[in-house]
């Protein structure tokens, strides 16, 4: 590249790491022409072969089916091809030679050069920046310059992997085996893998990214069900800046720890700690209060953690938390309906801290626990206690006196929460930007008219399947002009 390599580009510092890359199948069955001077025949003398790196280009499905899989666009969205059969087919990674110089020599005997090819390389660059990785790659097939151009390491901190039918496995693979070329056997510009959905990755795959990519600071793994605790103790032991990750549905992943066994607490004789933030094991049902106790005495750093449908965890896993992560500032415990008020009490002794907290559905949960949320959580700003139906007007009244700073609230599905606890939300928790009264059998339009007569600020109400009057939903909507009202009254428009 010219003069302009050493500038640096994008609007997320190190790496550029706005780019929104993913690899995944495409229906672009058509072959590429290999170049004339790249040996492509078993019977080509040695001396007329040009040594070329190995790129990986498409995610392609076999020939068998042209189904292919959803590919995330350049904005985020998913995109979908046609599908001439419903056949499923397996997803391989196909490998593409180095450009070669037939295609410079073509283009200057027609003395034709597309508008593209005057741009500089640097503007080159800050367009391949916003490309996800299946086209990056398909850029590399087009020319020498692009081929350099595309696997220019600042365009590779993120990698995205999507597709059911994807070999995630051999995509990782291929891609950190090029990476690497620059550095053997590590690559340091990788920060951020994204593999959601992909049902075919497996600990083979995580271990090559152990392997090979020391800087890693985030990693989402959604919906692979395949990964066990093995693979996740090979990334965290050997990506000691990892931050960020996503285990959501791994089903298979019990405990993080520094160590084999699990069941070995940390001491301080280790002297190591996994830096981990952001935690998401969210319908990771076999987790235990035992798995939970290794996480806490491994991960003090956690500020975000979600256990959502974690269905085995009980109080005592509450204790752990409170007693090795001091600095929780999300938690989401929905649906383990087997915390209750112990379990919440432990919780509200996160030292202020706790800033998000969702119960929802954990109906062993009272105004006793509540209360202790209220005494010990006064910066609380977000609340979901949706279904908890031994929750009160007494309740909600302490948590109002306590959590003036409260801009959302689900009380959902509590028919015992009547117009007395909205009348207390309303006087003292006068910044409620969002509130959800779903099914609340026992609120009426005083409780409504209080909260809208005081909290101005109100963006979202939902009185879904309760039984108020038109006449109180227009004091609302007088009220609050930018409150949305969602709403099953046929008299209300």
């Amino acid at each position: 590249m010219g003069a302009n390599n050493g500038k640096q580009y994008g609007s997320e510092g190190k790496g550029s790491s706005s780019i929104s890359s993913d690899i995944s199948s495409s229906t672009d069955h058509t072959p590429t022409k290999a170049p004339k001077n790249v040996a492509t025949t078993e019977g080509l003398d040695s001396s007329t072969r040009t040594l070329s790196t190995p790129s990986p280009g498409l995610i392609l499905p076999s020939k068998s089916s042209s189904l292919s899989s959803p590919a995330l666009s350049s904005n985020g969205h998913e995109t979908h091809s046609s599908s001439s059969s419903s056949a499923p087919a397996e997803t391989v990674a196909v490998v593409h030679s180095q450009p070669g110089t037939h295609t410079r020599s073509r283009q200057s005997k027609s003395h034709h050069h597309a508008l593209v090819d005057l741009l500089p390389d640097l503007a080159l660059l800050q367009v391949f920046s916003h490309l996800p990785t299946n086209q990056l790659c398909r850029c590399a097939r087009v020319c020498r310059r692009w081929y350099n151009l595309a696997w220019d390491p600042r365009l590779w901190s993120t990698v995205r992997l999507t597709g059911e039918l994807l070999h995630a496995d051999r995509a990782i693979r291929v891609l950190t085996h090029r990476l690497c070329q620059d550095t053997p056997n590590v690559c340091l510009t990788l920060e951020t893998v994204v593999a959601n959905g992909c049902k075919r990755l497996t600990d083979r795959g995580l271990h090559v990214v152990a392997q090979c990519c020391p800087e890693l600071r985030r990693l989402e793994v959604a919906g692979c069900y395949n990964i066990s605790n093995d693979a996740v103790f090979e990334v965290v032991s050997r990506c000691p800046g990892l931050e960020h990750l996503n285990l959501s549905g791994c089903s298979k992943v019990t405990c993080i720890s520094l160590t084999q066994e699990a069941s070995l607490q940390l001491s301080p004789l280790h002297g190591q700690q996994i830096s981990i933030h952001y935690l998401d094991m969210t319908d990771c049902f076999s987790l235990e209060d035992e798995g939970l106790r290794t996480i806490a005495s491994h991960c003090p750093r956690l500020t975000h953690l979600y256990l959502r449908r974690c269905i085995r965890l009980t109080d005592e896993a509450m204790r752990h938390l409170a007693l090795h992560c001091p600095s929780i500032r999300e938690l989401s415990l929905s649906d383990c309906r087997l915390v209750g008020d112990f379990g919440l009490r432990e919780v509200a002794r996160l030292e202020g801290c706790l800033r998000y907290l969702s119960v929802a559905h954990c109906t062993r949960i009272t105004d006793v626990g509540m209360r202790y949320v209220a005494r010990y959580s006064p910066r609380l700003r977000y609340l979901n206690a949706r279904g908890c139906e031994g929750l009160t007007d007494h309740g909600l009244s302490h948590l109002a006196r306590s959590c003036p700073k409260l801009k959302s609230l689900d009380v959902g599905k509590c028919p015992l929460v009547s117009d007395s606890g909205l009348e207390q939300l309303a006087m003292y928790c006068q910044g409620l930007r969002r509130m959800s009264l779903r099914a609340c059998e026992s609120v009426t339009g005083r409780g409504l008219k209080a909260l809208a007569a005081n909290c101005c600020e109100l963006q979202l109400l939902n009185v879904q399947d309760c039984e108020v009057s038109p006449e109180a939903l227009r004091f609302v909507r007088r009220h609050c002009r930018r409150c949305v009202i969602e709403h099953t009254n046929p008299a209300f428009y």
